[in-house]
C-alpha cells in the first residue's frame, strides 16, 4: 500500500470507517428500555470509499458484503484495537493442568 495510514483524507478505493445516526432518541420505538431510548441508534461500518473525502465529510462506502452505506468519514485505514485483556497467571496454570488431564495418556483415562 503506497498511502500513509495516518492520513486525514481518503481517496477513492481506500478502506475506511464511517458513522451515521440511524435513529435519534425521539425516533426510537416506545417499547425500548428508557436507557436505550435516551441515546441515538448509531451505525459504524467499514468499507471501500466510493469517492475522495476528508475526515468529517459524508462518503459512500461499499462493505465487504457489497452493501452501499453512506456516513461521516471518521477513520482512514482503520485498525483493530481490541484485545483479550492482560495476562492472567492463574489461567496459564489451569491451561497446563487441563492439557495434562485431556492429553496426558493412560494416567488420565
Amino acid at each position: 500500500m503506497k498511502r500513509m495510514v495516518f492520513t486525514m483524507a481518503a481517496k477513492k478505493g481506500d478502506w475506511v470507517r464511517v458513522h451515521d445516526t440511524v435513529l435519534t432518541p425521539a425516533q426510537r420505538a416506545p417499547q425500548v428500555p428508557d436507557d436505550t431510548k435516551a441515546v441515538p441508534l448509531e451505525l459504524w461500518v467499514k468499507g471501500i470509499a466510493e469517492s475522495d473525502a476528508e475526515i468529517g465529510e459524508t462518503v459512500e462506502v461499499v462493505t465487504l458484503t457489497g452493501r452501499k452505506v453512506s456516513g461521516e468519514l471518521v477513520e482512514v485505514f482503520p485498525t483493530y484495537s481490541h484485545s483479550f485483556g492482560d495476562y492472567v497467571p492463574e489461567l496459564h496454570v489451569i491451561s497446563c493442568q487441563l492439557r495434562s488431564i485431556l492429553f496426558g495418556g493412560d494416567d488420565n483415562e
